[in-house]
């Protein structure tokens, strides 16, 4: 499995709810559509505010399929809708993922944790 993270800054609180709406509307389906498993938007606790979209591809082939098939019209869209003059700044990672765990019964609120 490979993991695809994309950093993104973002200085102005106006631009960054947009660009959240437009992720969560729209960006991450079309993301899925092209081949990603599963996409993952979170929100750190950092100052400018930053966003960690996480993707999951099944292989290497269909990660490289997605970045040489899908990925430059999908980052043309987003700058064109959110050009870096915004005050954006991204980044990209990935990797294979080497080790994940999921706990064999999901704990059914935090209060539980007590």
């Amino acid at each position: 499995m490979i993991a695809y993270t994309v950093i993104c800054q973002i200085e102005d609180s106006a631009t960054a709810t947009e660009w959240v709406s437009w992720l969560k509307d729209e960006h991450l389906a079309d993301v899925c559509t092209a081949g990603a498993l599963s996409a993952t938007l979170v929100q750190m606790n950092e100052t400018p505010q930053t966003y960690e979209v996480r993707y999951t591809f099944a292989s290497w082939e269909t990660f490289s399929h997605y970045e040489t098939h899908s990925a430059p019209a999908l980052r043309e869209e987003g700058l064109r809708l959110f050009p870096l003059s915004r005050g954006l700044t991204y980044r990209r990672t990935v990797g294979e993922v080497i080790a994940a765990h999921k706990p064999a019964t999901p704990l059914a609120s935090d209060e539980s944790m007590l």
